[in-house]
């Protein structure tokens, strides 16, 4: 069994025996989405850590879109609660690049692919996807790539 997957079923026991309503709820959702990933297709399966950290990565992307939702709509108590839930699932996430990282790993692969116009986005963003590895969202790296090729 994945590490990762053992490590959200440690953490939602610990969470449940600590009576922390915020971390239990959100760990069960986590695991629920796993588990609904594992019997999606024709067959079921065993996530490998690649495909949770692929599943928690869509789990936080709701949460951040919600959140943005419910502040837009002017229910900040809601949009609080998802806030909370995506820190939750954040800290099973590796660290996000920054700005200056991200910008010079794109500038690497500009220079390596001699990417020379916006014709070549599409490559570029191939090659930069393959070496940010979730570390990234899509489109901060889309924005750096056209800033950087425009």
């Amino acid at each position: 069994m994945p590490d990762l997957k053992d490590r959200l079923r440690a953490d939602l026991t610990t969470a449940m025996k600590s009576r922390d309503e915020l971390r239990t709820a959100t760990l069960r959702m986590v695991l629920a989405a796993v588990s609904a990933e594992e019997v999606a297709g024709t067959e079921a399966r065993e996530l490998s850590d690649d495909e949770v950290q692929a599943v928690l990565r869509r789990e936080a992307k709701k949460r951040r879109e919600a959140a943005e939702a419910y502040a837009g709509a002017g229910r900040g108590e809601q949009a609080e609660r998802e806030r909370a839930e995506g820190d939750v699932v954040a800290a099973y996430l590796p660290a996000q690049l920054d700005d200056a990282d991200l910008a010079a790993l794109v500038a690497d692969v500009v220079t390596r692919t001699g990417a020379s116009g916006m014709k070549d986005m599409g490559r570029v963003m191939g090659a930069v996807q393959a070496e940010v590895a979730g570390r990234a969202e899509g489109g901060r790296v889309a924005a750096e790539v056209r800033r950087q090729l425009g």
